[in-house]
């Protein structure tokens, strides 16, 4: 009997069957009349320093030998329960597709390098079992992703076995046809970039087919090993992600549930579910329109809300571009009927080929300028600020406690706050206002919000939302840096102008009729106050910030009072669409030695904001 020869590839933000490079090639080899390889072995891996793994453990006796995943600067969770949800969803949805050609996928949970090991010593020392040929992965941009690839790399050719690292196929333009050879020739700005790859209507390649064979799993696999157990069904992952997790997160006061309130993101993860809300956005016009409707912050589909999918790979960049081509150019019965239909590109459909573009150019600056992508100063390397921080200032504890949870008194980063707390989600136009209010407003240190963002982000990526967060704290590559300052009065006015959105999330301000009220409250009058209950209510009497805007008594435009922030102008926001992905925020000198000292991103450490507040020396009043 021959020995299997068994290939093993690793999964992490690739999660998706179709379009994929190594499946692709692997199920092309499959065919040849002498097959490299016999038996395929997917594997993805809950990889400990990222997301919080004690869930898994045996039992309540056992104790996990690595680190909490916690952020470094802040203590927060590094996954919180709604993306780890997404997650989990997207794992087993690949599962299911990679069964249906034959093969399957194990689940481990651990040190991705270390489980790697101890999958090939463990074929080796039971060679009759099968012999490992090779492991495969997709590369990736993150420091933490690259010291993984290289603990693989190690492990794997120590052994004397192959090792090919796959270019990540997943975005806009292929990185064959990048514009430069090495990532410091990436412009700092995004329209000189955008500038080099244009027209972006040609700029991506052909998407892949989806494989029709795979090598069957080997007869045998090696389990988990202990003190961890390997989930059996999609319902038990979620439970074992989402145990540790207290469901207040460490806030003393964290957000409820407002009446008839809805998640804007009710999504399932998975590749099925993401090429799903590709149709039903070509479907019914929303891909068409999006140009004029991106700015909204109440519903289903004012932004295409396709970066959850984007971020874990489960759909990719060119499989969005093609079925806006096929639409464009009508080349199938979807969206037949639907204005625009076979006439081409237009407005909305070229809008999101440019949030397309936007995430491509996060993921090279984070290829240009890798660590600093954590680092307080920036990519600009930016000391100039005076940042307030936490571990050195009680009054700036309480203020992030009150942005955490959503009571600065400013009634669109509030309901922004409250949103994101109970669904995992808010729109771009919302975390642009939050990241430039933390930053620039309250001058706190940018990479509390970027690591809140990280915990409870269902569409967290990992170069949108900090070169995000830095961009609108003027340390990143916006051109106007420290000069682009939000103002949220404004912003609620323009974009909100009834506060709808505000009062949804904010269920104490719906009593008030003036916007004026509902965006500032501690302006509403004393009575009035009495009338919809919302005096002696901290927030509403001692706003963190009192912002000057008012709506002028003739109906006109607003006016902002000299000095006080200034308009949005242009720039780059979050994540909520297709865009970025979490917002930019913060500049100036070092914070807890991150970055300088080489801290490890992500090593569970609790963060000394973290020992002030989850400890209980904080409170709200």
């Amino acid at each position: 009997m021959t020995t299997p020869r068994i290939l093993i590839y690793l999964l992490r933000r690739d999660l998706r069957f179709a379009d994929n490079p190594v499946l692709h090639e692997i199920s092309r080899s499959c065919q040849l009349s002498h097959q490299p390889y016999t038996h395929l072995l997917p594997v993805y891996i809950f990889a400990a320093p990222q997301v919080e793994i004690s869930g898994f453990l045996i039992s309540e006796s056992e104790r996990s030998p690595y680190p909490e995943a916690r952020s470094t600067t802040s203590g927060f969770w590094r996954c919180g329960p709604h993306r780890a949800k997404f997650l989990a969803e997207s794992v087993w949805d690949l599962r299911k597709s990679l069964e249906s050609a034959g093969s399957g996928l194990e689940i481990r949970t651990g040190l991705v390098g270390q489980i790697v090991k101890e999958l090939i010593d463990t074929y080796t020392n039971n060679a009759k079992h099968g012999e490992v040929v090779g492991v495969w992965m997709t590369s990736e941009e993150g420091v933490e992703e690259q010291r993984e690839e290289r603990d693989v790399k190690r492990a794997v050719e120590s052994v004397g076995k192959d090792f090919k690292l796959w270019t990540d196929e997943k975005y806009y333009v292929d990185d064959r046809d990048v514009p430069f050879k090495t990532p410091r020739d990436l412009p700092d700005v995004f329209t000189s970039y955008r500038k080099q790859v244009e027209p972006l209507r040609d700029a991506p390649r052909r998407t892949l087919p989806v494989p029709k064979r795979l090598p069957p799993l080997p007869g045998f696999v090696p389990g988990q090993t202990t003190p961890f157990k390997t989930p059996n069904s999609l319902e038990e992952t979620i439970r074992c992600l989402i145990k540790p997790l207290e469901e207040d997160l460490g806030l003393p006061n964290p957000p409820k549930w407002p009446s008839d309130a809805t998640s804007a993101h009710p999504f399932l993860g998975g590749e099925i579910a993401g090429h799903e809300r590709i149709k039903h956005l070509v479907e019914t016009g929303n891909m068409t329109t999006y140009k004029d409707t991106r700015n909204g912050m109440l519903g289903l589909d004012f932004s295409t809300k396709l970066s959850a999918w984007l971020a874990l790979g489960c759909v990719t960049a060119r499989q969005v571009h093609q079925y806006l081509l096929d639409f464009e150019d009508g080349n199938t019965n979807l969206g037949k009927g639907v204005q625009g239909y076979g006439k081409g590109e237009n407005r909305g459909t070229a809008a999101v080929r440019f949030e397309l573009l936007w995430r491509d150019y996060m993921r090279l600056c984070t290829r240009k300028f890798g660590h600093r992508l954590f680092r307080v100063e920036g990519f600009r390397n930016d000391n100039s600020a005076a940042w307030t921080y936490p571990d050195k200032d009680k009054d700036a504890q309480k203020k992030i406690m009150r942005f955490l949870e959503g009571t600065t008194g400013t009634g669109l980063i509030d309901a922004s706050q409250r949103e994101l707390f109970l669904t995992g989600y808010t729109s771009n136009r919302a975390r642009q206002n939050v990241a430039s209010f933390l930053a620039k407003h309250l001058g706190i240190d940018w990479r509390i919000g970027a690591e809140w963002y990280e915990c409870l982000l269902i569409d967290y990526d990992l170069s949108n939302n900090w070169g995000n967060w830095q961009y609108t704290a003027g340390v990143g590559n916006d051109p106007r840096g420290e000069a682009r300052v939000f103002n949220p009065v404004k912003q609620a006015f323009d974009y909100d102008p009834e506060g709808a959105y505000v009062k949804n999330w904010v269920e104490e301000l719906r009593g008030l009729q003036n916007p004026q009220y509902v965006f500032q409250a501690w302006r509403t009058p004393i009575e009035a106050r009495k009338e919809v209950k919302l005096e002696g209510i901290q927030w509403v009497e001692d706003p963190l910030k009192k912002i000057e805007f008012r709506i002028s008594n003739h109906g006109g435009r607003g006016r902002k009072a000299p000095g006080k922030g200034g308009k949005a102008g242009g720039s780059r926001g979050g994540g909520g669409s297709e865009g970025a992905n979490g917002n930019r925020g913060g500049r100036g000198s070092e914070y807890n030695r991150r970055g300088k000292a080489e801290k490890t991103r992500g090593q569970g450490r609790m963060g000394t904001m973290d020992k002030a507040i989850w400890n209980g020396a904080v409170s709200t009043q």
